[in-house]
């Protein structure tokens, strides 16, 4: 099923409602890539990004980094340390307001 960006759909089944491929959600908006910190949540998990941020008074750049939490569909098999694309969605709850769309690093 197309969902309107670029991505393959995954191998697996799911029977969530809250998945873009299997269920009835759509996709909007930012698209952002980013490492998987952690998956302690039920059906979520945090993905963190790094950027870096000029500082005039210093003429230098710091690290900055973003934690995002994502909804996590049944069909990925995502774990700690995996990379992530993640696109934006409608509320899902308090924080969430982003599911994962694909896996790109440490696949299975």
């Amino acid at each position: 099923m197309a969902i309107g960006l670029n991505v393959d759909a995954p191998e697996g089944d799911c029977a969530d409602d809250d998945c873009p491929f299997h269920g009835s959600l759509s996709v909007r908006g930012q698209i952002i890539e980013g490492e998987v910190a952690s998956t302690a949540m039920d059906k979520t998990v945090v993905v963190e990004r790094e950027y870096d941020v000029f500082v005039p008074k210093y003429d230098r750049y710091m690290k900055r980094r973003s934690r995002v939490p994502a909804h996590a569909p049944e069909c990925f098999d995502i774990a700690e340390g995996d990379t992530v694309r993640i696109a934006e969605t409608r509320p899902l709850s308090k924080t969430k307001s982003h599911v994962v769309v694909e896996l790109t690093e440490g696949e299975n």
